[in-house]
C-alpha cells in the first residue's frame, strides 16, 4: 500500500500582476471569495482531505496571510465581551484550521518560476509524496479535489495531475496532456503536457488545471533544472517542465476531477468565482438573485422607453 499523503505545498509568492491595482497592497491570496479569502478555501480543502502538514511559500508583502491564520486571543475576548459570540467562534475556527493543518511559512528563494517554491519546500518533505495546490483556485465538489488526487496516487504510486475536460477552442490557455491510456473512472496514463497548443494541435480534450501529487523523482528534475539555470541564467523553473522530463521515461497519471473549478487569477474569472459563491450562499443567494431580477427589469423598462420615444 502506498503511503497516505500528509504533506502539501501552497506556492503563494506570486505578484498577482493580472489583478493590479487590486493586488498592489493586498495579496491576491487574501482577496475574498464569499466570506473567506481565497487561500482559506485551499487550506480547508487540504485539511478536509486529511493533510496535516501544510507549507505556504511566500514572498515579501504577504504578511496578511500569516495574520489571517494566526490566533488572536485579544480579538476573541473582545468579541465575546461584546456579546458577538458567532464572530468570536469564527475567528477561533480559522486559527484551529491552521493548527489542524500545521501551517508553516517559508520565504521563496531562487530563480523565477512556479517550480521554485516546490523545490524550496522539498527540504522539509524528504522522500514523501506531496500535494501541490495553487492558492488562487476554488473547487466546489462533493469529494474535495485534493482527496481525488490522493486516491489516484494510492492506486498508482506515481505522480498525478489534476485534469478537467475543456472546450477545444480553449486549448491555448492551458497545458494539455498527451493521453496514452484511459484506465476508467477519470484516471488517465499520460506521457507529457503540451503547453498552450493551438486547437488543431491539442493532443487531447483535457486541461491541466493546477493540482499535483509530486514524488521525489519530480523534485530531482526540479533540482536539475535549477542547476542548469545557475549555469546559464536563462528562462524560468516550471513544474510542468519537470513533469515532462520525468514522464519521458516513467509513469505519470492524470485524474479528471469531478466538481466545478473557479480560477481567481484574472479579473473576469475572479468575478465569476465571487458570483458563484454568492449565489450558492443560503443567505446571500436570494438577495443577489433579487438584485439581478431588478436589474433585468430596469433594462427591459429602459428598452421599452427608448423604443417608444423613437416612434
Amino acid at each position: 500500500m502506498s503511503p497516505t499523503i500528509r504533506r502539501a505545498v501552497i506556492p503563494a509568492a506570486g505578484l498577482g500582476s493580472r489583478l493590479l491595482p487590486l493586488t498592489k497592497a493586498t495579496p491576491k491570496e487574501m482577496l475574498p471569495v464569499g466570506d473567506k479569502p481565497v487561500i482559506e478555501h485551499t487550506v480547508r480543502e487540504l485539511v478536509d482531505s486529511g493533510i496535516t502538514d501544510i507549507t505556504i511559500v511566500v514572498s515579501g508583502g504577504k504578511s496578511l496571510i500569516q495574520e489571517h491564520f494566526r490566533p488572536n486571543p485579544a480579538l476573541v475576548a473582545q468579541l465575546r465581551e461584546d456579546g458577538k459570540t458567532a464572530y468570536a467562534d469564527a475567528v477561533e475556527e480559522v486559527a484551529e484550521l491552521a493548527r489542524r493543518g500545521h501551517i508553516t511559512y517559508l520565504d521563496q528563494h531562487g530563480p523565477y518560476g512556479n517550480g521554485t517554491p516546490v523545490l524550496n519546500a522539498a527540504r522539509n518533505i524528504g522522500d514523501e509524496p506531496v500535494l501541490v495546490l495553487w492558492p488562487d483556485d476554488v473547487f466546489v465538489a462533493e469529494v474535495p479535489r485534493a482527496q481525488q488526487l490522493i486516491r489516484a496516487y494510492e492506486q498508482t504510486a506515481c505522480p498525478v495531475l489534476a485534469l478537467m475536460p475543456m472546450d477545444p477552442g480553449d486549448s491555448q490557455r492551458y497545458g494539455v496532456p498527451i493521453v496514452k491510456e484511459d484506465l476508467g473512472d477519470g484516471l488517465l496514463r499520460i506521457t507529457g503536457l503540451v503547453e498552450k497548443p493551438a486547437p488543431a494541435d491539442a493532443p487531447s480534450s483535457y486541461a491541466a488545471i493546477g493540482g499535483y501529487v509530486i514524488t521525489p523523482g519530480i523534485i530531482d528534475e526540479l533540482r536539475e533544472q535549477t542547476r542548469r539555470w545557475y549555469e546559464h541564467r536563462d528562462g524560468e523553473i516550471y513544474l510542468t517542465d519537470a513533469i515532462n522530463a520525468y514522464a519521458g521515461a516513467r509513469a505519470v497519471y492524470g485524474q479528471v476531477i469531478q466538481g466545478r473549478w473557479y480560477d481567481t487569477g484574472n479579473p473576469a474569472d475572479y468575478l465569476v468565482a465571487q458570483m458563484a459563491s454568492a449565489l450558492a450562499h443560503p443567505e446571500y443567494g436570494p438577495v443577489l438573485r433579487g438584485l439581478v431580477h431588478e436589474l433585468d427589469e430596469d433594462r427591459a423598462d429602459s428598452g421599452t422607453t427608448a423604443t417608444t420615444s423613437t416612434t
